[in-house]
């Protein structure tokens, strides 16, 4: 039936042909890259979470490669650059920059969801396209050959029907990998999340240790000492 289709019918079936190929190529890069990124985000959220200092989960987490290694990098610098600010203007741009950081991170594990979103909504409309082209070239079939024989008109139905095929091929599978994709993507945010908030909540513990370790060095404030009154003071 391919050998035999017209040059239209050809082209639309090895374009569907070529986008099944780059969907089940996506489907097996992304699942290794989220697979692994999932991994190593959990695993670093849980040496977070059982870190007393952001200082010591950043040496837990020395030599290794995630997204929540940018995230305590930020919280680092912040920190760094802020060491006589107020606690709670550090917490809040901490907060900002690690939420911009996770919406990067999202971005950057998602690429290529654009090419399953577009085959899935795009190659059922393209096999379609291929169907009315054969369809209209049996009428002219028809035409020519002056008769109604099924025998005439049977080949470009079956050639136009082939093209609708390879449209189903190529959409169906390119929607069930994007929405699974699309979840594990969410999977992938929320862990993110949870690494966040083990950096704020450790950050937070971090600076009232600091600040109640000034205030022990500078001792007793002169507007805590009891009052001296004249009599006192003559005595």
């Amino acid at each position: 039936m391919f050998l035999h289709a017209d040059i239209v019918v050809k082209s639309v079936i090895i374009g569907l042909a070529l986008a099944s190929v780059a969907t089940w190529t996506v489907l097996l890069v992304k699942t290794i890259q989220l697979r692994l990124a999932r991994r190593a985000a959990r695993r670093a959220a849980m040496v977070l979470m059982s870190c007393p200092s952001l200082f010591g989960g950043i040496t837990q987490l020395a030599g290794q490669r995630s997204a929540v290694i940018r995230l305590v990098a930020a919280a680092e610098d912040e920190l760094d650059r802020s060491r006589d600010l107020s606690a709670e203007g550090i917490k809040e741009r901490v907060a900002w920059e690690l939420e911009r950081l996770q919406g990067a991170a999202a971005r950057q594990i998602g690429r290529g969801m654009g090419v399953l979103a577009t085959i899935g909504a795009v190659a059922p409309f393209i096999g379609l396209f291929g169907t009315v082209w054969g369809i209209m070239n049996s009428f002219v079939g028809i035409s020519r050959a002056h008769t109604t024989n099924l025998a005439v008109v049977a080949p470009g139905i079956a050639e136009a029907l082939l093209a609708t095929a390879f449209g189903l091929v190529a959409a169906i599978p390119a929607v069930v990998i994007y929405n699974v994709f699309v979840r594990s993507i969410g999977g992938y945010r929320a862990d993110l999340t949870d690494a966040s908030v083990a950096i704020l909540r450790l950050l937070s513990r971090d600076l009232e240790r600091e600040n109640l370790a000034l205030d022990i060095r500078r001792g007793p404030r002169a507007a805590d000492a009891p009052a001296l009154s004249i009599a006192q003071s003559a005595e």
